[in-house]
């Protein structure tokens, strides 16, 4: 497991001598003999034989050595995305040819190029004029596996500069989500483009749901000066809530698509080092690093227990100013959430249900599916009307699972039998499902 530690850290340390500019990029002379001391050949490689708790000190030390009168900034951050920040090309790099450069290639699914990452590494990288060293190492610190930054510079000011840049702009999210998981924050634009298709226009909601989120949204986005002028904080927590399959995620979904803003979703807070407390801290802590953004905790009920409550709670309006945070969540069991999370005013101050669609919903739903079927699948006007009837207390994953698994059995019989009768003996299965998923335990 790579560990990303997602805190700005950095230390700088300058070293000054007499012989200053007689360092090179590949070593340094010795200013009695003249004769060549240390070069960078096996740098990387004799660092990581000593013990982990030694290596950044080391390092750090060995470097002073190699570069008098240059600024060597040390940093331990996942927030120093070099190689992306080179594919942008924000800056350009060469390797060192007289080091083995250590690169790690992941396979990261069918169709999709490898995705490479460099483990340990010492880099020249030129940026806006200035030559700089990047020494890359990762090493593991009490069971975390981490990698290291050493910057190498003329002077402290342009070392500080370049660590932040790459730091600034690795952190933005840009045509991407940012995806919470196992303790760490990985960008997502696989999951991006997959809501890209995700629009109201093809949601089916109560009256006037869909219009009155849509406009909640939007013009809280667009009154920051309103609140701020009022003195009100500029945050907002949105519960959506009902039964599963009513359009809770469709929903969440066309939002990240319409809105357009930063989106950080947190699939939970369990992690295998870190405990609920410090993965709450570091999903709070980003997000008020990319506001204005949507963060979305979905199934809110199954991610807060009793021992991290108080401090998701604390983390949600508490002394830190979250200005700019939607925090979004659902959850399909309104029950099982704590009443300090449910009805305490200030934390989640607009709730939005998703109940079961009423005979109206079912309707639109029923004759906007079967005017997208082929002809010879079409509902007739008299069993569409059935169907709506015999189809009370489904939700709409329901009727979704309806018309497909029924357009399944149609192809299956190779038309034989016509939809209208395969559609009500599966609406008859189907009610059947609902009623004894009621009476399950497990649905209790």
């Amino acid at each position: 497991m790579v560990h990303r530690n997602n805190s700005f850290t950095g230390s700088i340390f300058l070293t000054v001598s007499q012989h200053g500019e007689e360092s090179t990029l590949i070593g340094i002379s010795d200013s009695v003999g003249g004769n060549q001391v240390m070069g960078i050949e096996n740098f990387i490689k004799d660092a990581l034989d000593k013990p982990n708790d030694y290596i950044a000190y080391h390092i750090g030390r060995e470097l002073a050595e190699l570069h008098p009168g240059k600024a060597i900034l040390e940093g331990e951050t996942g927030y120093f995305d070099l190689e992306a920040f080179v594919r942008a090309e924000k800056c350009s790099v060469v390797h060192e040819t007289s080091l083995f450069n250590h690169i790690k290639t992941d396979w990261v699914g069918p169709g999709k190029d490898p995705k490479r990452s460099i483990e340990n590494s010492w880099l020249n990288v030129l940026w806006k004029g200035d030559l700089l060293d990047v020494v890359l190492v990762t090493f593991t610190q009490h069971c975390y596996t981490s990698r290291h930054q050493w910057i190498i510079a003329n002077d402290k000011k342009t070392a500080e500069e370049f660590f932040a840049e790459v730091c600034e702009w690795s952190s933005e999210v840009r045509g991407e989500v940012l995806v919470f998981r196992d303790g760490e924050w990985v960008k997502s634009k696989e999951l991006h483009e997959a809501i890209k298709s995700a629009t109201f226009d093809n949601l089916i909601l109560r009256d006037g749901l869909k219009e009155e989120i849509q406009a909640d949204f939007a013009q809280f986005f667009l009154s920051r000066e309103v609140y701020e002028r009022y003195h009100i904080p500029w945050k907002r927590g949105v519960l959506f809530i009902g039964p599963p399959g009513n359009g809770k995620t469709h929903t969440l979904k066309a939002l990240v698509n319409q809105l357009g803003k930063p989106c950080l979703y947190v699939k939970g807070f369990k992690s295998e080092y870190e405990t609920d407390q410090e993965n709450i801290r570091l999903v709070f802590q980003r997000a008020r690093m990319t506001t204005p953004c949507l963060l979305i905790l979905e199934d809110i009920d199954s991610m807060i227990d009793d021992k991290s409550r108080a401090f998701f709670l604390n983390e949600l309006d508490g002394f830190e100013t979250n200005t700019g945070v939607v925090v979004l969540a659902t959850t399909n069991h309104p029950d099982r959430l704590d009443p300090a999370i449910l009805d305490r005013p200030s934390r989640f101050d607009r709730k939005y249900y998703f109940d079961l669609p009423v005979e109206a919903e079912r309707s639109a739903y029923i004759a906007a599916w079967n005017n997208e079927l082929q002809p010879e699948l079409r509902l007739s006007e008299t069993v569409a009307l059935e169907v709506i009837q015999q189809t009370e207390g489904f939700s709409f994953a329901y009727l979704k699972e309806l018309f497909l698994s029924s357009m399944m059995h149609w192809m299956a019989m190779a038309g034989s039998i016509s939809m209208d009768k395969i559609i009500l003996s599966q609406a008859t299965q189907l009610r059947e499902q609902t009623v004894t998923s009621a009476k399950s335990p497990l649905s209790q």
